[in-house]
């Protein structure tokens, strides 16, 4: 979060020296898709769950430099559930448990994207981005809960279509993925209870999603 306020600051303090520049504002609100996660760790501790699918929905400021290239700082936000079979090998003696796990996904990134305009109206775009997931994580059964923050990635294209002058509707799909995200005593166990998993499972989130773009006035030179 540090790296990405600094960023942020840079960002501004370019703005401010008076070189060409463009602030845009960017909603999102998609479609997310299912993801498998699944770890075997041993005879006796391991997890299989689904993240289900649902819907996804944030923002983002975005700076674009001359030659059409843009950094973007963005937020996304997805409540959900995951409903998993486990074993944990704790205290419960490595019993079979089912949960159906509460589970909010927080994504803040700071994202690099190429634009490829065609005319006035269509605006073709790819780009890729780096930050962190934030992972919230209750378990109805007993009321544990839990979170974490992991490293994370995305690619994604699409493309905005001008319907005026400062308003754009926004396309694209997405990849989102989060390394070792998913598992551990700290999700599909026991909650802190026993001896809790040691396993960990990547994940990955596709999906579909549109928005509006606003192209924030220039200040005057």
């Amino acid at each position: 979060m540090k790296k990405l306020m600094i960023t942020l600051g840079l960002i501004c303090g370019l703005g401010s020296a008076g070189l060409a520049q463009e602030l845009r504002i960017n909603t999102y609100a998609g479609y997310i898709f299912k993801d498998q996660v699944d770890s075997y760790y041993s005879s006796s501790s391991y997890f299989d769950g689904q993240i289900q699918d649902g819907f996804r929905w944030g923002g983002g400021i975005e700076y674009h430099i001359p030659n059409k290239g843009a950094i973007e700082i963005q937020y996304l936000r997805q409540d959900t559930n995951a409903p998993t079979i486990y074993q944990d090998g704790g205290i419960f003696g490595g019993q079979l448990q089912n949960t159906n796990f509460d589970l909010a996904i927080n994504w803040v990134m700071l994202n690099g994207t190429r634009y490829f305009p065609v005319n006035e109206i269509v605006e073709p775009f790819a780009g890729a981005g780096f930050g962190m997931g934030i992972f919230n994580v209750n378990n109805p059964d007993n009321g544990n809960e839990n979170s974490a923050t992991k490293f994370a990635w995305n690619i994604r294209g699409g493309s905005n279509f001008w319907l005026a002058e400062n308003i754009a509707f926004r396309v694209q799909a997405s990849l989102y993925s989060a390394t070792q995200a998913i598992g551990g005593g700290l999700y599909f166990g026991t909650g802190g209870v026993g001896g809790g998993l040691s396993s960990y499972s990547t994940l990955y989130q596709f999906g579909f999603e549109g928005g509006l773009v606003f192209r924030l006035p220039q200040a005057a030179r």
